[in-house]
């Protein structure tokens, strides 16, 4: 498949260009819309350019575009497998366009690590069949944790989580190093801190 042509093919989709605009600043999304996260995200990304494989870019690149893009049309509070989430109605769409099953799944849990870190946070615990399952989901590891940097670094957001990830996703997978080195890349020379 040719993730520079997914990339184009799903950005002109009227779907997604009518979910640009939607959003106003809360906690954790400061910069308020669905297209301002999305110039966030793509400085993160331009940051991470030399560490990355020209597929591994436009991977990059469609997860960025299409993760958060249904929140207009997601019912609130409803779990992230839910039919109704964001998660699912971004995976849904994606799934027109492109059958990368591992692609697909990381739309689908692109949240579950904050999920997991927030329960972590409020109960002492994590759930452990929960984390397995989204370790034994998630095929292209590298790929997934770059993802949750290029997500996770933007002002309004904490660092906890991806710290929780480094320690809990990507130490057992005998990456920590490699997260290390991308979140430095990401932090070099930046005006702001993470929340």
């Amino acid at each position: 498949m040719n993730y520079e042509t997914l990339f184009h093919t799903i950005t002109q989709d009227s779907r997604y260009q009518s979910n640009l605009d939607w959003g106003e600043p809360r906690p954790g999304h400061p910069e308020g819309t669905v297209r301002a996260h999305l110039i966030e995200l793509e400085e993160n990304l331009y940051r991470l350019r030399s560490h990355l494989s020209e597929e591994a870019y436009w991977k990059l690149k469609v997860l960025v575009h299409v993760h958060d893009t249904f929140k207009k049309d997601a019912s609130k509070g409803v779990a992230i497998e839910d039919p109704r989430s964001h998660a699912s109605l971004a995976r849904r769409f994606l799934e027109e366009y492109c059958q990368d099953r591992d692609l697909l799944l990381m739309v689908q849990y692109h949240d579950e690590p904050f999920a997991l870190y927030r329960q972590h946070m409020l109960k002492g615990r994590v759930n452990l069949s929960r984390l397995n399952k989204l370790r034994d989901s998630i095929q292209d590891w590298k790929l997934f944790l770059r993802f949750l940097l290029v997500d996770g670094y933007t002002p309004g957001k904490s660092l906890e989580p991806l710290l929780w990830s480094l320690e809990n996703l990507a130490l057992p997978l005998g990456l920590e190093p490699n997260m290390r080195l991308w979140l430095a890349a990401l932090t070099e020379g930046r005006e702001f801190q993470c929340a």
